[in-house]
């Protein structure tokens, strides 16, 4: 990956997390507690079907190990645990965990006349696991990072976009 001191200015600004959480949310940080026997989530974000538990790196994979059982519980949820980072880069990686990242630009979309940040995909079914049954988890995460994620520096772009690399 070859970035620009301008995309590193993008990539590498701290970014934090707001959120004032509704009663089911209250409800699932407790429940993701219980369950994981003791771990605390340090946000919980519910958008449509996906529910978002987001915990510190050292509890990432304690937390994981109940991830299955969690889900055959909650149902027609998708349940996602992803670690919290301090860095936009960081944070991408995170919401696509087990899948091959080959490369990560920051483009310019003339439709919108905004900049994206655009994820490259070695495989196209790895492509296709990051945008989800009808684009539902990229437009979730696109969501997450208009409402709930919070920029050091306003001019970060806003939408991500998921691309094969051809």
């Amino acid at each position: 990956m070859f970035y620009t001191i301008a995309d590193d200015l993008i990539f590498y600004q701290l970014v934090s997390f707001k959120k004032k959480y509704t009663n089911f949310e209250l409800k699932l940080r407790e429940y993701f507690f219980e369950k994981t026997q003791g771990i605390y989530p340090e946000f919980v974000v519910v958008i449509r079907q996906f529910i978002f538990f987001f915990v510190k790196k050292q509890h990432y994979f304690s937390s994981k190990v109940y991830l299955d059982s969690m889900r055959r519980e909650l149902g027609n949820r998708k349940i996602i645990i992803i670690r919290i980072e301090k860095t936009l880069i960081n944070i991408l990686f995170s919401f696509f965990p087990d899948l091959n990242i080959e490369n990560i630009k920051i483009e310019f979309d003339n439709q919108s006349s905004k900049r994206e940040i655009s994820i490259y995909f070695l495989f196209f079914k790895e492509r296709g696991i990051a945008i989800g049954r009808n684009g539902d988890y990229i437009r979730a995460v696109n969501e997450m990072f208009e409402n709930y994620v919070v920029f050091e520096n306003q001019n970060a772009p806003l939408i991500v976009r998921c691309k094969f690399k051809e």
